[in-house]
């Protein structure tokens, strides 16, 4: 094949572009008038808070080199100032976007069911304008501190993503007019509701209320003018772990300093004073495309709350329970359960409390001789960090690995990693220059015939909250070869010794890149020789080159592909002798998609794989990644169906075009198929058997194939 057709910048997207189409994927949701309405807000809501961190993370990165005069193409052809130039303007369209859906479709949405956002304070009732003045004077006066900036007084400190209120107060002694600020205090209520007039129930913003009041903080002042803002600081940490003697120390000092880092994005009400905004311009030195004007409330992250207000069930989808696993008995021990066969767990379909199980008894079972476990991110009170704890007390070998650098999740992992630590556990933070992602808990156990191991391998973080709104898989095994792997990565990350060789796991950033272009590879020399060749994958992000083309090779060859990606994808589809062979969808549900699932169909003996790693340079070679096979054929089955599932979904899916963009399915003449409403249903055992999709193996391309290729 023409390496030169596989260098071409043309056949490749942008990563930020790509990431930035995921995002309008999920506006799309948040428009949908099939979706209830309260599900439809939190779907804005998520848009809001994406492009958060992505300005504090991707966008940033990119001023930062243009800063530092780095000019280097991206895979699509573009320098960063290139991309800025794109990714600026594209963003403000997706704002624009955004506020229209609110103040269009949304707001009057809401009154219609009963639910009114006050706009202005002067649209309150007499009753209700004596409520919110004594809530100001009673709850929200003692808190705030308002700062006037004068030549005494500097311009404070605005800290990042916080809601301000800036105004001109006109000083009438001196008959001068200066600048202040006021910050929206977070640990109050954003949402207040109002005194009922009637039926209707109504809501005001805080920050509406505060500014109505400014003249109770400014006394002797005349308020000029007053208007909301918000700025966004570049939130990248910059850590050189080599000179770092002690990495958790290092860490706290970088996380105090986002405080003051770059603004990259101040957001102003778009009625905002000209005045006002040059002062806040030179204040925060923020140059013009910076600014971006908001028609309606800023941050539309508040619109959570609004979604969590009781009373209006009947406005959002019914809340799903996970299950128990079918394959466990709660009241038998599990490892003795695990020992007889590998256990398979889907969540949040399945209940995570398994997985806390494994760690729980392991800590209590006299037998139990040590665990090892990689934190990555854990829950606030997290039932495994104390199950660890509780094992290190009760004398057991307990060590654990705690990422710091999980991004904003610094100082939650910086708290429990102490809190292991004085519990007696033996607490390391991986390797240097590496970010450990992988998913996996050893328990080394004494048993009549000798010492056996038992490992949990995941997809997804231990974190029991988010095991309820993520997708992820996990696998409980007694395997004896997978058991020795297991030892060999602990022994890897606390004493930087690698093995020879690896039993069965796959891992980065060692070998897990190189094996899966052989399996791709594989596939391709199959279809070379005339035989049936195919490839399904299923990932959050792909934008790894090498992988990619080999990809496009396969497909050249004449492998059937199927790519599920939630988020970024740096592949271009239906390029003639390229990627005529290739779909890519995205699943956008109720719950994020999260796992992911690596098939190979090998002359009809079918790997199948799972693990933490996604298809992108920094997870394939610059983390400690796991991807672990899945070999016993009852489970291959049930994971071959899951994304045959997938694949066959007709009502959350988005099938990328060839030009780029994204579309759902036409529906006309297509069984009505959403796959997270499968899997829940599957998982009540509310599917009648005659009805159960059993889509697995090559029947897969007789149970969907997206209209797009049809035409």
């Amino acid at each position: 094949m023409d390496k030169k057709l596989l260098e071409k910048p043309e056949n490749y997207y942008n990563r930020e572009l790509s990431w930035l189409q995921f995002n309008y994927r999920i506006l799309n949701e948040a428009k949908d008038k099939t979706i209830p309405l309260f599900e439809r807000i939190k779907f804005l809501s998520i848009t809001a808070s994406n492009l958060d961190e992505f300005f504090m993370i991707r966008v940033a990165s990119l001023i930062d080199m243009v800063h530092a005069g780095y000019t280097k193409k991206d895979l699509a052809g573009l320098t960063p100032s290139a991309q800025l130039d794109l990714i600026i303007p594209e963003t403000k369209n997706m704002m624009n976007s955004q506020y229209s859906t609110l103040n269009r479709s949304l707001i009057p949405a809401l009154e219609a069911s009963g639910l009114k956002l006050v706009k202005r304070y002067e649209d309150l009732t007499e009753k209700q304008a004596k409520y919110v003045d004594k809530y100001f004077e009673k709850e929200v006066y003692p808190v705030l501190t308002p700062m006037a900036v004068d030549s005494s007084r500097p311009f404070p400190l605005i800290r990042n993503k916080t809601l301000n209120i800036g105004a001109l107060i006109h000083d009438k002694k001196k008959d001068v007019v200066d600048i202040a600020t006021v910050q929206v205090p977070s640990v109050l209520p954003r949402v207040i509701e109002l005194p009922a007039t009637g039926k209707e129930r109504e809501i005001i913003l805080l920050e509406q209320v505060i500014e109505k009041n400014l003249d109770k903080l400014f006394l002797n002042y005349e308020i000029v003018c007053a208007h909301p803002y918000r700025i966004m600081r570049n939130a990248d940490l910059a850590i050189d772990e080599d000179e770092a003697a002690d990495l958790l120390k290092e860490i706290e000092k970088q996380i105090k300093k986002r405080a003051w880092g770059e603004v990259i994005k101040l957001e102003v009400d778009i009625d905002m004073d000209k005045r006002l905004l040059k002062e806040l311009k030179k204040q925060l030195q923020v140059e013009t495309d910076a600014v971006y004007k908001i028609n309606g409330p800023l941050d539309l992250t508040f619109l959570m709350k609004v979604n969590g207000l009781d009373g209006f069930d009947h406005l959002k989808n019914k809340k799903y329970i996970p299950q128990p696993v079918k394959a466990l008995n709660p009241d038998e021990n599990i490892f003795e359960q695990i020992k007889r066969k590998d256990i398979l767990l889907h969540h949040p379909y399945d209940e995570f409390t398994p997985v806390i199980e494994f760690i729980r008894q392991a800590a209590v079972d006299p037998n139990v001789l040590a665990i090892k476990q990689t934190l990555y991110r854990v829950s606030g009170n997290s039932p495994i960090v104390a199950a660890l704890a509780q094992a290190a007390e009760n004398g057991k070998q307990v060590t654990v690995l705690v990422e710091l650098k999980a991004r904003f999740d610094e100082e939650n992992n910086i708290i429990w990693a102490r809190k292991l630590e004085k519990a007696g556990c033996h607490v390391i933070y991986g390797l240097v220059g590496l970010k450990t992602h992988s998913k996996i808990a050893l328990v080394v156990r004494r048993e009549e015939d000798g010492i056996r191991r038992y490992v949990h391998l995941g997809t997804g973080n231990y974190n029991d909250i988010t095991a309820k709104l993520y997708t992820d898989m996990g696998m409980l095994t007694a395997s004896a070869l997978i058991g020795e792997d297991a030892t060999a990565v602990f022994n890897m990350l606390s004493g930087y010794s690698e093995p020879p060789a690896w039993n069965k796991l796959l891992v980065a950033p060692i070998w897990m890149k190189n094996k899966f272009v052989s399996l791709i590879k594989r596939e391709t020399d199959n279809a070379k020789q005339g035989k049936k060749a195919r490839i399904i994958a299923k990932m959050n992000s792909l934008c790894d080159p090498v992988i990619i083309q080999s990809l496009y090779e396969a497909s050249n060859a004449g492998v059937k592909i199927d790519l599920i990606i939630r988020g970024i994808c740096c592949l271009k589809t239906g390029i003639p002798e390229l990627s005529e062979n290739i779909t890519v969808r995205s699943i956008v549900g109720n719950f994020l998609e999260h796992s992911r699932i690596f098939y190979f169909y090998n002359e009809g003996f079918e790997d199948v794989y799972m693990g933490s790693a996604d298809w992108m340079p920094r997870n394939l070679d610059k983390r400690v990644e796991i991807t672990f096979p899945v070999e016993d054929s009852d489970l291959k089955k049930e994971v071959i169906n899951i994304i045959n599932i997938q694949l066959a979904d007709t009502l959350k899916a988005h099938i990328m075009q060839d030009d780029g963009h994204y579309e759902k399915i036409d529906l006309r003449g297509r069984e009505k198929l959403e796959a997270q409403d499968y899997f829940c249903k599957q998982a009540m055992g509310a599917l009648k058997k005659s009805n159960a999709l059993e889509v697995v193996g090559e029947s897969i391309s007789r149970v969907f194939i997206p209209k797009m290729k049809e035409e």
